[in-house]
């Protein structure tokens, strides 16, 4: 990285420049059933660099990665050529982000842990909920790492931040004899909860249990759905990225601030993009421009109220403070009981192919992997389906529940309520 400076400090033509490096050392453990097949440790370092340049009144940029077998020639040349192509950019003006140095590591446990102690501690956890009968997970493989992001730019940034973070990959299998199901399970996590990762992966156990016995609902039904954290993070972060300073530059966001997206008697929802949310992976201090992030609440009380993004946009938008291009989103809790939820029947979505979402178009639906039907008395496990409805109609109507929890880069409320949406 100091070579690349050096290099980029000499170089002509440039109104400025950020070089952001990336290191990674990791510790992987491969498992086959419960037999542990291969440990791997790998170290791995990314330098990136942008250059930017003035021309005609106005900016333009361009990127190149350095590896460590080029040399400083090899550089040199990159350089230029990365100008050349900047020159074809034609950006409106704007500051690069200006002073700010940094040194810090984000909130975790996994440092308490020496990587193979670790290691051994998740498979524990993993396997102890592999007591499904006729269950088994079939493939394990976890990848425990340490994260060095170091990003410098040419007007006084030098910011350092630490993060460790471990995924997860498994395969639980059902097997009855006839027929084996799989599922896949990505799960990912900066804080260790042995209690929550067998609660997660049991779970998962008796929904690939669950899977081998769902049929496909004899009759259209048009009933209340629920839907789970991932698929709640999509429906806020649609919402919240409508109010992006890039969108509202490009006048491609449908909402303006002050604009009542829940007209009904429902859960408001209160949406607030966020720099760290602890557990998250995607929690940062900082931006890829080094720029500070900021908490930034866009929805309260259903109303739109604020806007985010980058450094760059934000200008455009003449914002005083941007709050930077934050990652993780946090909901509000609502009021939804379980014994509300189970006052009328209700489809639980376990897993689906991805929640289908367009504003524009009022429509929210999606293609149901597996879910559970709930008619009043006993549940049932139903695949093959997708459900539609319009989106205006969910949100004046919405649920959220009293329960939160963390899950990637989302907390907010463990399950949302979709009130009449039409299930085939």
């Amino acid at each position: 990285m100091s070579k690349v400076i050096e290099i980029l400090n000499k170089t002509n033509g440039l109104y400025g420049y950020r070089v952001i490096e990336n290191s990674v050392s990791s510790y992987e453990l491969f498992f086959v059933h419960k037999n542990l097949e291969t440990v791997r440790s790998t170290d791995s370092k990314a330098t990136y660099v942008t250059v930017y340049t003035e021309h005609d009144g106005r900016i333009g940029d361009s990127a190149f990665q350095v590896y460590q077998s080029m040399s400083d020639d090899d550089i040199k040349e990159k350089t230029e050529q990365a100008i050349a192509r900047a020159n074809l950019v034609s950006n409106e003006p704007y500051e690069l982000t200006d002073k700010g140095t940094l040194d810090a590591a984000l909130p975790t446990n996994l440092d308490k842990y020496a990587p193979e102690e670790l290691g051994r501690l998740i498979a524990d956890a993993v396997y102890a909920a592999d007591t499904e009968p006729g269950g088994s997970i079939n493939a394990l493989e976890i990848f425990i790492y340490k994260d060095i992001k170091h990003v410098v730019n040419n007007r006084g940034v030098d910011k350092t931040e630490t993060k460790y973070r471990v995924m997860i990959e498994a395969i639980p299998t059902f097997t009855d004899g006839k027929q084996s199901v799989e599922l896949y399970e990505d799960y990912r996590f900066t804080i260790f909860e042995p209690e929550k990762l067998t609660a997660e992966i049991a779970d998962k156990m008796k929904e690939v249990s669950e899977r081998s016995k769902a049929q496909k609902p004899g009759k259209e039904l048009n009933i209340n759905v629920l839907l789970r954290p991932h698929e709640i993070r999509s429906l806020a972060a649609e919402l919240a990225h409508d109010q992006n300073y890039s969108s509202i530059y490009m006048h491609a966001n449908l909402h303006k601030q002050g604009d009542n997206l829940q007209e009904g008697d429902c859960d408001k929802l209160n949406v607030t993009m966020k720099a760290i949310v602890a557990g998250s992976e995607r929690s940062a201090y900082f931006d890829d421009d080094g720029a500070q992030l900021y908490d930034t609440e866009v929805i309260k009380d259903g109303i739109v109220c604020g806007s985010f993004g980058s450094n760059r946009f934000g200008q455009y938008l003449k914002v005083q403070r941007p709050s930077g291009d934050l990652k993780c989103i946090s909901v509000g809790a609502g009021t939804l009981t379980d014994e509300d939820i189970k006052a009328e029947p209700y489809l639980e979505c376990v897993s689906m192919s991805g929640l289908q979402l367009d504003l524009y178009n009022d429509y929210i639906g999606g293609e149901i992997r597996l879910a559970y039907y709930f008619d009043g008395e006993k549940t049932t496990p139903i695949t093959g389906i997708t459900m539609s409805a319009k989106l205006s109609d969910v949100l004046s109507t919405l649920r959220l529940s009293k329960e939160t929890d963390v899950s990637g880069a989302y907390e907010g409320p463990v399950k949302a309520l979709l009130k009449n949406v039409s299930v085939l």
